[in-house]
């Protein structure tokens, strides 16, 4: 479907209204409350499985406005249109504020982290920094499906790296590619503004693999899952045996 909504966005919004017109009928004005400004998957798809919402519509127990809100009043809300939305509670869903990696600060030999600045390695690791791995799931599939696959990988690194007495797995870009390569965007397909407003904090990608940020379930699978871990961009190393006799002082 999500594909479908790339090639023929004008045939699954037809689709998409013609369900929701038989499930409200004549009650709402579909083209005014139900038919946002964008195309399916433009930004998130907001689905309604088990049609609870045409449910409450129906029976009168809830109702739909479009409109902008002008103030809070006192009673509740009132809009440029000039109505107003008397209510007792009122629920406040501006969007999201996305953080790089929760927020956290990371340091590098002494030296702060932008991530701007570097590349993202399969959507899960980043350009020249070692031993870290984070968790990024799909916009157009459960997030789940991707951080269990990004999961498995990880423990797959882990034992070979144990196996192979290896202590760091650092990606390393090609000075040469990464002045000839196109930029893009962590997520250049998306256009809510929960994700514009930030994606120049986030990683950059690329145009080429590794050095992109798949969000293809599918390809994916195999990619984690059954594809050789190491490649001429994934560098693995081992301390040396001062460093190592270092932090085994240290840590006793």
């Amino acid at each position: 479907m999500y594909k479908l909504t790339r090639v023929a966005p004008g045939v699954v919004k037809r689709s998409l209204l013609k369900k929701v017109r038989a499930e409200i009928g004549e009650l709402v004005d579909v083209e005014k409350h139900f038919t946002p400004r964008y195309n399916p998957w433009d930004q998130r798809l907001c689905l309604v499985p088990d049609d609870d919402l045409f449910r409450a519509i129906q029976s009168g127990k809830a109702s739909v406005v479009t409109d902008h809100i002008e103030k809070i009043t006192e009673s509740g809300v009132q809009l440029v249109s000039g109505a107003h939305l008397d209510a007792d509670i009122i629920v406040c869903a501006t969007g999201l504020e996305l953080v790089v990696l929760g927020g956290a600060e990371f340091t590098l030999d002494g030296q702060a982290i932008d991530f701007a600045n570097e590349w993202t390695y399969k959507g899960m690791m980043c350009s020249n920094i070692p031993n870290m791995v984070h968790t990024f799931g799909y916009i157009n599939a459960s997030w789940t499906l991707r951080a269990d696959l990004i999961a498995t990988w990880a423990c797959r690194l882990l034992n070979h790296m144990r196996t192979t007495g290896m202590t760091t797995a650092t990606p390393r870009i090609a000075d040469e590619l990464a002045d000839s390569m196109s930029q893009r965007f962590w997520i250049d397909d998306f256009s809510a503004g929960y994700m514009q407003r930030v994606m120049h904090r986030f990683p950059k990608q690329g145009d080429q693999m590794p050095w992109m940020n798949p969000q293809n379930y599918r390809k994916d699978r195999k990619m984690f899952r059954d594809d050789p871990l190491q490649d001429d961009e994934l560098v693995l190393e081992r301390a040396g045996v001062v460093a190592d006799a270092a932090v085994l002082q240290e840590a006793s």
